[in-house]
C-alpha cells in the first residue's frame, strides 16, 4: 500500500474518516437523560461550554437578525481546538421533540467570524438538528485580520472548522437522540456555497446532499474580481460611478435587452444574449446625471468584462452581467472594497497598510494562488467520490449577482461535467439553476424565493431529480405581503419561455426549453 493510500481514503484523511465512522458505527445507546447531561460528553479536542434545554417560544438575543419565537430545543455550544492556535466555536440545536431524523449543516458568509443563527433557526423550525460555526475566529465578515501570521486559523476557515463541527455535531445528536441521522444536508450561499463544495470535494461522506448557492469557490480570483471593480471606478476622480448612475445604466440595459426573452418584465432571462455597450450613455458635452463621462463608460465596460491578465490576456474571473447594475456598490463604493482587499492585506502581502489600487493583475494573482494552494479555494472538479456515495449537489446562482459573477458557477458546473465525462453522467447527481433577476443569494427584480431544502429532500429521499423549480417574487420591503409574480427556474442550460397566453406573472404559463 502506498503512503497516500495509507493516509487517505477517497481523498479524505484517514483520521477524519475513522472519526466519522465512529459516529455512525456507535451503538444506538439510550437517549441522554437530559439535555444538560451533554455538558459532560467527551469528544476529541472539544469542550462543551453550554448544554441547555430552551423552552418553546424562547426569544434568544444573538448576533444577526432577530430570530423570533422558536420551538423547544436542546442547545449545545462548544469549542474545538484541533491545533494549538485553533479555537473553533460552534453550536448544535436539536428539537426537544418532533426531530425529523435529519441533520443540517449551515454555511457562513464573507470571512464569517460568527455563528449563523438565523439559518439555524429555519432548519430547527423544519424539525432538523442543525449546527453552525464561527469558522475558527470572531470578527467582522468583511475582515481577514485574524489570518495575519495565523496559518492554522486560515486552515480552520478554509475547511477544518466546518468539517470538525459536522463530525462533532453528529456525535452530539447521536448521544442526545440515541440514534444517528438518516440524512445529512448542507445549506449555504456565497462563502457557505463554497463551504458546501469544499465538503463535497474533501469530505464526501459528511453530507448526502448539498445546497451551494452563488459559491465563492474560486476564492483567490474572486478576491481579484472585487479589486478589479474597485480599481475600475477609482482609476481617476472622473471614473468614479456614483450610485445614481447605476440606475441610469440599469434602465438603459432594460430598454436594450428586456424584450429579448419575449416578455417585458424588468428581468433578463438570459443576460448572455444582451450585448449592451454603455457608450450609448456617454455625455455629449458636460457631465450630467442622466449620462456617463468617457471615463465612467470605460469603468462600466471593465465591470462587465471582468479582470484579465494584462500580459497574457487570460480571463481571471468573469465580469458582472447586464442587469446587475443596481448592486454595483458592493465593490464599486467610494471606499475600499470589503472582504477582497482584506485578503491581500492579511493573507498575501501581510501588510495592513497595503493599498488595493496597487494590485498587479499578473504577478500578484499568481502569488495569491500559490500561497492559498487550495486551502480556501475549492475548484476541484473531481466529485466522483461524492457522487459515488450517492451525494446530490444542487447549485443555484442569481443572474443579477453584483458580488460573485454568475458565470463562475456555470464554469464550475461545466468543469465537473467535463471531469465526469459528459452531462448525462452527472444529471442524477448535480443540477444547476440560474435565477433571472436575483441578486446575491436572494432579493432582486425577479422571482427569488424558492424552497431549495424541499427540492433537495425530494431528490435525495425520493429520487425526484429537479427539472423545474417555481420561484416567487415579493414586493420590496413587504415580507408578509402576497407575491406579485411566480416564474419557473429551469435546469441549466434550459430557460423559461413564455407560451404566448395568460399572465406573464404566472409560472404555469411558461415552459422550460433549450435556447
Amino acid at each position: 500500500m502506498t503512503e497516500t493510500a495509507r493516509t487517505t481514503l477517497l481523498g479524505v484523511p484517514l483520521s477524519a474518516f475513522v472519526a466519522s465512522l465512529a459516529v455512525f458505527s456507535a451503538p444506538c445507546a439510550a437517549r441522554a437523560a437530559t439535555c444538560e447531561s451533554l455538558a459532560t460528553l467527551a469528544l476529541p479536542d472539544t469542550t462543551i461550554v453550554l448544554a441547555k434545554l430552551e423552552p418553546a417560544g424562547v426569544e434568544l438575543h444573538l448576533p444577526g437578525p432577530q430570530l423570533g419565537s422558536l420551538r423547544a430545543f436542546c442547545r449545545v455550544a462548544g469549542e474545538i481546538k484541533p491545533t494549538k492556535d485553533s479555537n473553533i466555536k460552534f453550536e448544535v440545536w436539536m428539537p426537544a421533540s418532533g426531530w425529523n431524523h435529519k441533520f443540517m449543516g449551515i454555511g457562513n458568509g464573507g470571512w464569517s467570524g460568527e455563528i449563523w443563527y438565523i439559518d439555524m433557526s429555519d432548519a430547527l423550525q423544519r424539525g432538523y438538528a442543525t449546527a453552525s460555526t464561527d469558522t475558527g475566529h470572531e470578527g467582522s465578515a468583511g475582515d481577514a485580520s485574524f489570518a495575519l501570521d495565523h496559518p492554522e486559523k486560515v486552515i480552520d476557515f478554509g475547511y477544518r472548522a466546518f468539517h470538525e463541527t459536522t463530525v462533532k455535531a453528529k456525535a452530539i445528536l447521536s448521544a442526545y437522540y440515541g440514534d444517528a441521522p438518516k440524512h445529512s444536508y448542507w445549506n449555504g450561499c456565497s462563502t457557505g456555497g463554497k463551504q458546501g463544495l469544499t465538503e463535497a470535494q474533501r469530505f464526501p461522506r459528511d453530507y448526502d446532499g448539498t445546497i451551494a448557492g452563488a459559491p465563492a469557490n474560486f476564492w483567490t480570483h474572486l478576491m481579484v474580481s472585487g479589486i478589479w471593480i474597485g480599481q475600475a471606478t477609482h482609476e481617476n476622480p472622473v471614473s468614479y460611478l456614483p450610485k445614481e448612475k447605476y440606475a441610469v445604466l440599469h434602465k438603459a440595459v432594460l430598454e436594450a435587452c428586456d424584450a429579448l426573452d419575449g416578455v417585458r418584465d424588468g428581468v433578463l432571462e438570459s443576460p448572455k444574449k444582451c450585448h449592451f455597450d454603455p457608450k450609448v450613455l456617454q455625455c455629449k458635452d458636460a457631465n450630467r446625471p442622466d449620462c456617463l463621462t468617457a471615463s465612467q463608460v470605460d469603468a462600466a465596460r471593465k465591470i462587465y468584462a471582468g479582470p484579465k491578465n494584462p500580459r497574457t490576456g487570460e480571463q481571471i474571473f468573469p465580469g458582472l452581467e447586464p442587469g446587475s447594475e443596481n448592486g454595483w456598490n458592493f465593490f464599486a463604493r467610494g471606499t475600499e472594497a470589503p472582504i477582497v482587499a482584506s485578503h491581500f492585506k492579511y493573507l498575501v502581502f501581510r501588510d495592513p497598510k497595503w493599498d488595493y489600487r496597487t494590485l498587479n493583475f499578473d504577478s500578484d494573482v499568481a502569488l495569491a494562488d500559490k500561497l492559498d494552494n487550495g486551502v480556501i479555494t475549492a475548484t476541484d472538479s473531481n466529485l466522483k467520490p461524492f457522487f459515488a456515495e450517492g451525494g446530490k449537489l444542487l447549485l443555484y446562482h442569481g443572474w443579477n449577482d453584483p458580488a460573485i459573477a454568475p458565470e463562475n458557477t456555470i464554469n464550475y458546473y461545466k468543469s465537473v461535467v467535463a471531469a465526469m465525462g459528459g452531462s448525462n453522467k452527472v444529471q442524477n447527481s448535480m443540477r444547476l439553476f440560474m435565477v433571472p433577476g436575483m441578486n446575491h443569494c436572494g432579493g432582486g427584480d425577479g422571482p427569488f424565493d424558492f424552497d431549495s431544502i424541499a427540492v433537495l429532500e425530494q431528490w435525495v429521499e425520493q429520487g425526484k431529480a429537479p427539472d423545474r423549480i417555481v420561484a416567487t417574487h415579493f414586493p420590496p420591503g413587504a415580507h408578509a405581503a402576497k407575491p406579485d409574480r411566480t416564474r419557473p427556474l429551469c435546469r441549466y442550460p434550459q430557460v423559461a419561455k413564455y407560451e404566448g397566453s395568460g399572465s406573464t406573472d404566472d409560472a404555469s404559463n411558461f415552459v422550460c426549453t433549450n435556447e
